[in-house]
């Protein structure tokens, strides 16, 4: 069974764990700065790639950063191509002007 949390270590720095039976089989790296979660890296162990657990993933981020009133800063590639792919779904939490 899969499950997803965010965990915090400090202040600042944090990330989306994602776990697989009770091992953790993937994270998303992250930041919060400012009202802000910036996401810098998706990981998932690549035996268990093809099964969509980096979508899992940024499911756990989104609901995350909605449940806080929190803008998404997408710097990993993933994260970044999804919210570019679909607009609409991820508009609530999307940073857009963060480089500014």
């Amino acid at each position: 069974m899969e499950s997803t949390k965010v965990v915090f270590t400090g202040h600042v720095h944090g990330e989306v764990q994602l776990f697989s039976d009770e091992v953790q089989i993937g994270k998303m790296s992250l930041a919060m700065t400012g009202g802000r979660l910036a996401v810098f890296h998706t990981e998932v162990d690549p035996a268990f790639d093809g099964r969509g657990f980096a979508k899992l993933l940024l499911a756990e981020l989104v609901r995350y950063a909605r449940e806080k009133n929190l803008k998404v800063v997408p710097l990993c590639p993933y994260v970044n191509a999804q919210f570019q792919r679909h607009p609409t779904e991820y508009e609530d939490v999307w940073s857009k002007d963060w480089h500014q």
